[in-house]
């Protein structure tokens, strides 16, 4: 209470303060300045609470710092309690009243402690020092910072700041001013004509800070920390861990990750980089990234032919934007920094570098939704080029996916080199392909073509045929041996001749039996378990079995598929060599595309549970898949029908998914094909709900049911198709990704003439009642027909045998 009363005294004795009869009464705290003397201030939330707030800004640290570019002397002025030299209204004074154990007293001159003094004192000092500010002085509340290029210059600039302030009876802390230096301390940093740095004390006082034990210690240390995070690349990345810990309701935990960010940002502090001055002549470039838990940026100016760090920005992202896909997460990185850092780069033309090239397409959207259309949107008022600029900074995902995001149409294949960032519309008959992403020292660029020179060929042959095939069988020495032996009657293979020959040739010797030549071609005589039924197998040569494979698996027909239903197709189609599980299997779990593009399977904690069918047709779902980027036929959704009994699954592409649109879909292409079902299920979408689509189940006697909201797990079966067709398309779309639906017929024939896991019988024979003749099949030729008559006619006649029985037992009428 000493300090008090002398605080009290030494105010009233120099008239800072009065007695008061005031009806406002508000308490006091006393705060230990820097240089240890006691600064006395009163607690005035209240009056505070009740107050107009004054809304005169204070200028941005950054800019009064960044204003001091091309000086080489300084000098830094301090007022003398600079509030105590601005007087209280008379009618006001007894708001300001507080009360002390020896009675109650109010200041007679602003206190600290009101909302509206700093902003007071700022325009008072804008007021005194006009036509100076930024240019000769830079001012903050009481701190002035008096700037020059020459010493001469600088001494007249320090006598004009001198004279106005001797006109306004404002007067200055000797103690606490810097004259004429070429190195001083300014609002918490190191000035010098060389740039800004931080203040090397409050650095070494974060250095020496000992390791938290409780949450109060984290803030503390981020609050020091976060002061210079300018100067540190990636510090929201860097310091992610200890931001953790203040979580609300999350428990205290000092983990390993908490102690290298702890020691990273102590160690990034010591070393941290001095900033160079902004100019206004040279341009600005800004590099942004983007990557799982934060965004950064850095921005920097080409100075007499050096790039120069000007500042270091960065931030977590939120539990919402983590979800976001590569291109939104980057282009949510470009659009943050240049608001971020709009006061440098707003009303002048820069240079935008990413190491996401599809960014370079920013502006040729050509119909943006929801989000990225207001983002996009927000950017027009910026000039700015943009750069893709790849290397060892930059290492995020590359092609692992060529699916486009729903919100932002764009995969992650797309380079180039610098594009200006205005809105453009491509010339008709043209569209732009890229080569996929080079993994080595060489960039691939991307290259405008004309569309009508890449073609798909409706299916993919490679040359491989049935000659092809005769020929290459003639070429290999171990089918030659018994082509020759049932052709030419030759003597056969004894056990002693392939003793010591390869495991294939062996195989056949032991089915010598089973071969047949026709046509020029060997064939194997394959039959069932039961031996009822028997097919002829084209062996395939070694020269030709990687074709094959490809056939059956890269094919578009054949749609990537995994092993499972790869070897369930290879099962079905004419062709057989030794080891052909074996090479099929491997040939899938070393395919490059499938590797890249596919997710994990995640087992479920819990089975589920089975829709029971009888038919098909009894339950189909209808689901709408996309935006995806707009074809050249002008589609942008896929519209998916489902099979529940059969697996039978159609996709078609639509231009947009209105009510007419997909009942008219519906009906014409699927309804007036296969037939009504009996039940729809659908999510609760509005092209589902709207009135149209009930009153078209309604007329046709169908039932309608609908899906939980927003809870697709609920029909389960077409959203993990959409996740299949996604995938089977992601291998083969251009890299412009505007052919897709040239693709979907291929996919789903793939899809249907595979065998399914839960039907073991592929969805073509469930639905149509036989297999379809698949690619391959005409590649290779039919089987011989010779054995197969045979086999036909006993089929028949046991047949017939049945039905007599039956008809005697009077169980046929």
């Amino acid at each position: 209470m000493s300090e008090t009363n002398q605080e009290v005294d030494k105010m009233l004795k120099s008239g800072v303060i009065k007695p008061s009869q005031s009806p406002w009464a508000s308490p006091i705290v006393l705060v230990t300045k820097k240089d240890g003397s006691t600064r006395f201030c009163v607690d005035y939330r209240k009056l505070n609470e009740a107050t107009v707030k004054d809304a005169y800004p204070i200028p941005r640290i950054e800019d009064s710092l960044e204003s001091l570019g091309g000086s080489v002397w300084f000098s830094t002025l301090d007022l003398a309690s600079g509030y105590w030299q601005v007087e209280v209204d008379e009618k006001d004074q007894e708001k300001t009243a507080f009360v002390t154990r020896g009675g109650l007293y109010e200041f007679t001159v602003m206190p600290f402690g009101l909302c509206n003094a700093p902003a007071t004192f700022q325009r008072l000092m804008e007021k005194v020092l006009s036509g100076l500010q930024w240019e000769v002085a830079v001012l903050y509340l009481d701190d002035v910072i008096v700037h020059g290029t020459s010493f001469e210059e600088h001494l007249d600039r320090l006598r004009a700041v001198f004279e106005r302030l001797q006109v306004a009876n404002l007067t200055l802390k000797p103690k606490k001013c810097c004259l004429l230096q070429k190195r001083v301390e300014f609002l918490g940093h190191i000035i010098s004509g060389d740039g800004i740095g931080p203040n090397h004390e409050k650095v070494a006082a974060v250095v020496n800070w000992p390791q938290p034990t409780q949450l109060r210690d984290v803030r503390s240390f981020l609050g020091l920390a976060t002061y210079y995070r300018r100067f540190i690349k990636d510090f929201a990345k860097i310091a992610r861990p200890l931001h953790a810990l203040t979580q609300k309701g999350k428990t205290f935990a000092w983990t390993t990750e908490c102690a290298e960010a702890f020691a990273v940002l102590k160690s990034r502090l010591t070393t941290a980089p001095i900033l160079a001055y902004p100019t206004k002549e040279d341009p600005f470039i800004l590099d942004t990234d983007a990557s799982q838990y934060g965004i950064g940026a850095v921005l920097s100016q080409r100075q007499n032919g050096q790039e120069l760090v000007i500042a270091y920005g960065s931030r977590l992202l939120t539990k919402r934007e983590r979800n976001y896909c590569t291109t939104r997460k980057e282009l949510l990185a470009v659009v943050y920094f240049i608001k971020y850092f709009k006061h440098y780069l707003l009303g002048r033309k820069f240079l935008l570098r990413t190491d996401h090239g599809s960014l370079r397409w920013l502006f040729s959207f050509r119909e943006p939704e929801g989000q990225v259309a207001r983002w996009v949107e927000s950017l027009a008022v910026f000039d700015f080029d943009i750069q893709h600029r790849a290397g060892t900074k930059h290492k995020n995902a590359d092609a692992l996916s060529r699916v486009p995001c729903k919100q932002c149409g764009l995969s992650d294949d797309f380079q180039s080199e610098t594009v200006t960032a205005q809105p453009t519309t491509p010339e008709p008959g043209l569209f732009l392909t890229a080569e996929p992403r080079s993994t080595g020292k060489h960039e691939r660029v991307s290259s405008v073509i004309e569309s009508s020179d890449v073609v798909h060929p409706p299916i993919e042959m490679d040359g491989l045929d049935i000659d092809n095939i005769r020929d290459e069988q003639m070429k290999d020495e171990e089918l030659r041996h018994f082509i020759d032996f049932l052709e030419k009657n030759d003597a056969p293979l004894s056990w002693d001749d392939i003793a010591c020959k390869s495991a294939d040739l062996k195989f056949l010797w032991a089915r010598i039996q089973q071969l047949r030549v026709r046509r020029g071609a060997l064939y194997l005589r394959w039959e069932d378990v039961k031996g009822e039924t028997a097919s002829f197998k084209l062996l395939i040569p070694r020269s030709l079995r990687k074709q094959v494979m490809m056939h059956l698996h890269d094919a578009r027909t054949a749609g990537h598929l995994g092993f499972a239903k790869t070897w369930s197709r290879a099962k079905q189609r004419p062709v057989y060599w030794r080891g052909m599980k074996k090479d099929i299997r491997n040939h899938c779990i070393t395919c490059e595309k499938c590797g890249s593009r596919k997710k994990p399977n995640i087992k479920e904690r819990a089975p589920m549970q089975r829709y029971q069918v009888g038919m098909p047709l009894e339950r189909i779902a209808i689901d709408i898949a996309g935006p995806f980027p707009v074809t050249h036929r002008g589609n942008r959704f896929i519209m998916i029908v489902r099979d529940y009994f059969s697996k039978w699954t159609e996709a078609y592409a639509i231009p947009n998914h209105t009510a007419e649109v997909v009942s008219d879909t519906l009906v014409e292409e699927f309804i007036c094909r296969f037939g009504t079902p009996r039940e729809i299920l659908t999510d609760q979408g509005r092209d589902f709900e709207s009135r149209l689509f009930q009153c078209l189940c309604k007329e046709l006697g169908i039932r309608k049911t609908r899906t939980t909201p927003f809870h697709p797990q609920g029909d389960g079966m077409i959203e993990r198709f959409n996740r299949t067709m996604e995938c089977m398309l992601t291998n083969y779309v251009a890299d412009n990704q505007k052919d897709w639906d040239r693709h979907l017929p291929f996919i789903t024939m793939a899809y249907r003439s595979t065998q399914h896991d839960s039907t073991k019988s592929t969805p073509n024979f469930l639905m149509l009642g036989r297999e379809t003749t698949m690619p391959l099949d005409i590649i290779v030729g039919l089987p011989p027909t010779e054995e197969s008559v045979e086999l036909f006619d006993g089929r028949q006649n046991r047949h017939l045998e049945y039905v007599s029985v039956e008809r005697e037992d009077g169980i046929i009428l």
